[in-house]
């Protein structure tokens, strides 16, 4: 049991960074502000670096990981288009950004509750996601 919700944590927390970093390669040529554009490609190395750790986890489960829900990706691609098409700014995209990040806290929140018999290591995995997530939501407020 504690394998199984271990491997499964991991494998939502996989899907999760890769849906952030996603998110910031969409938007972030599209910034005007020079200070933005630098918080969102610092969060992004972040998100690459917990990626690393998650890969390297996953392997020695011997597992290829997830990848995000395609529908969400899908969905997450439209919104943004769509709405950078209506109000193209640094604070369209800060709020979608926001939106994110607070949909990526409530589900690894979520996944966090679901697989409790998860490993100590792949809990606190988790918990630097969020982490990171909130963090990008409080650095870019000032662009909302």
């Amino acid at each position: 049991m504690i394998e199984q919700d271990t491997i499964r944590l991991l494998r939502e927390c996989d899907a999760g960074v890769k849906m952030g970093v996603e998110s910031i390669e969409e938007v972030v040529d599209k910034i005007q502000s020079e200070d933005f554009r630098q918080v969102l490609v610092s969060s992004r190395h972040k998100h690459d670096q917990l990626d690393r750790e998650i890969q390297q986890l996953l392997c020695r489960y011997q597992d290829e990981g997830k990848e995000p829900n395609p529908m969400a990706r899908g969905m997450s691609w439209m919104k943004t288009n769509a709405m950078l098409m209506m109000k193209p700014s640094d604070q369209t995209i800060a709020d979608l950004m926001t939106d994110g990040c607070n949909m990526g806290v409530k589900s690894l929140h979520k996944y966090l509750n679901e697989y409790k018999a998860a490993d100590d290591q792949s809990k606190d995995i988790a918990k630097k996601l969020v982490n990171l997530e909130q963090e990008l939501a409080v650095d870019i407020r000032s662009y909302l």
